[in-house]
């Protein structure tokens, strides 16, 4: 490795959890387990919205795409992982952390958006009932949907060219168990005050007014429910709105943790913790939140694995 030209770094040591050989094969198993749990859980949530016609609506259209980002979120981190401890080689390539950077920014922008566009969707359903089949159409779903893939490709494409003129004249030791954006910077030596103020601002804007919109919808939703005189609606509202708010709560839950784990701490063990919970542990838990408070979803799995069994 050249040091100080960008064209010269071949590679990035991803330095992960431990040394411990020990620990290596306890690693290896957890993190194959909650993978396979986060592709099986999503999948059988994808399959059982495509295949009940009962599902068949925006909420779940929106359900679907959610699921299909966390799979893809996961496999964008977990399996280089494991490959990693398997062959007891913890290099990456440029290139490939290149794209590991990619997409650990690009899914979580999608998951965002997506939460947003759901937490829309309740307001619609609970605030203006009689409108919902006219405002909530399949066209302004698959136009919210497609805003959304733009936005995350676009936002994710720029960090990437901006990094693209990075130098890097030190140590190229990451101490996390995948290439992420703010350690990557941590290790140039080039100037990287546009790398940092695009962070901030996007932060802000695909953050913070998410957040917000989500916020005052469910602030209106609240008051609306409030308003109804029937307990059978209220609970209806309520269950329709559980899995959402809770889905939320996780995923910025964890995010937050993730940036004031890293702002509190220079223990590389707790922040790659921190982003465990965040990368790994949230998408694998969206299945059972849906799946346990949805009465709909939980009828739809199981229809779906009767027929599936009745198949064999």
């Amino acid at each position: 490795m050249e040091a100080g030209n960008r064209t010269g770094v071949l590679e990035f040591i991803l330095l992960g959890f431990s040394e411990d050989p020990e620990l290596q094969s306890l690693i290896f198993g957890l993190f194959l387990s909650m993978y396979l749990v986060t592709v099986l859980g999503n999948l059988l949530i994808i399959l059982a919205i495509i295949f009940d016609s009962h599902l068949h609506t925006p909420m779940y259209f929106f359900l679907s795409n959610l699921s299909l980002v966390d799979i893809c979120f996961s496999t964008s981190i977990v399996p280089k992982m494991l490959l990693s401890i398997h062959t007891e080689n913890k290099a990456i390539s440029y290139m490939d952390c290149l794209t590991q950077v990619y997409f650990s920014m690009f899914f979580p922008i999608l998951d965002t958006l997506l939460l947003t566009a759901m937490a829309y969707d309740r307001f619609v359903a609970i605030c203006h009932p009689l409108h919902y089949t006219v405002i909530m159409n399949p066209h302004l779903c698959g136009w919210l949907v497609f805003i959304t893939w733009f936005i995350g490709v676009l936002t994710s494409l720029l960090h990437i060219c901006l990094m693209r003129h990075l130098t890097f004249c030190r140590d190229l030791e990451i101490p996390h168990f995948f290439c992420e954006l703010t350690h990557i910077l941590e290790l140039a030596c080039s100037d990287t005050f546009l790398n940092w103020t695009l962070i901030y601002f996007m932060t802000g804007v695909l953050g913070v007014f998410p957040l917000v919109g989500i916020l005052f919808s469910y602030s209106r939703i609240a008051s609306s429910i409030r308003k109804m005189s029937s307990s059978g609606g209220k609970q209806k509202a309520f269950s329709t709105c559980g899995s959402h708010l809770s889905v939320v709560s996780l995923f910025y839950g964890t995010g937050v943790g993730v940036h004031f784990t890293s702002a509190v701490t220079h223990s590389p063990q707790k922040i790659s913790v921190a982003s465990v919970m965040y990368s790994v542990v949230t998408p694998m838990l969206n299945p059972f939140i849906y799946s346990l408070r949805n009465k709909d979803v939980k009828g739809a799995l199981r229809r779906l694995l009767n027929r599936a069994t009745s198949c064999l």
